[in-house]
């Protein structure tokens, strides 16, 4: 049995990358997960004077303990103006001044999602490139596009191609932990 850290790089109330997230870990069976709502993970923006002055948040420090933990991390990423948002890319340079390889020997499922038919495929293509320079492994991705016309909260993916992808992706992720 693995440990699974699941969470969407979004801080929104609504993300609908937390609700395929959600979704994904629902088809998982026989692993340890722990879920995170990044919309109750505060952080400030990150600048050298404000590490210097204050340091780290004790909830960095546990969320870093807990990537450290698992074995697989299964991350949805949104997409604002073609990439990363701001909220995502802030958590990442956090992370990354506490421990640079904070990520290592994490095997990652990188998914991402949008309303566009793009299902946010920028950010996911840069966050795949990005992810590896901190010790993590992609071993596999997920884009959904058109998420209002290919999910519901009831069904999850309907479109059929898409959920064959992604139920793809997912034992392609699981195998490998």
């Amino acid at each position: 049995m693995s440990k699974i850290l699941a969470f969407a790089g979004s801080n929104s109330s609504t993300s609908i990358n937390y609700q395929l997230v959600k979704h994904t870990i629902s088809l998982i069976e026989g692993h340890e997960i722990q879920t995170m709502n990044m919309a109750v993970f505060d952080l400030p923006m990150f600048s050298v004077d404000h590490e210097k002055e204050f340091g780290y948040a004790n909830s960095l420090a546990e969320l870093r303990d807990d990537i450290h933990k698992c074995d697989g991390l299964l991350l949805s990423v949104n997409e604002h103006n073609g990439n990363p948002s701001a909220y995502f890319k802030n958590l990442i340079d956090w992370l990354s001044r506490l421990e640079r390889n904070f990520l290592e020997n994490t095997k990652v499922f990188l998914m991402s999602t949008s309303p566009g038919r793009g299902g946010a495929s920028s950010s996911l293509a840069k966050t795949a490139d990005m992810l590896p320079r901190f010790g993590g492994e992609v071993v596999t991705t997920f884009s959904l596009p058109s998420f209002n016309h290919t999910f519901n909260s009831e069904k999850g993916i309907f479109e059929s191609e898409k959920a064959r992808e992604h139920r793809e992706a997912l034992d392609t992720w699981l195998n490998s932990l």
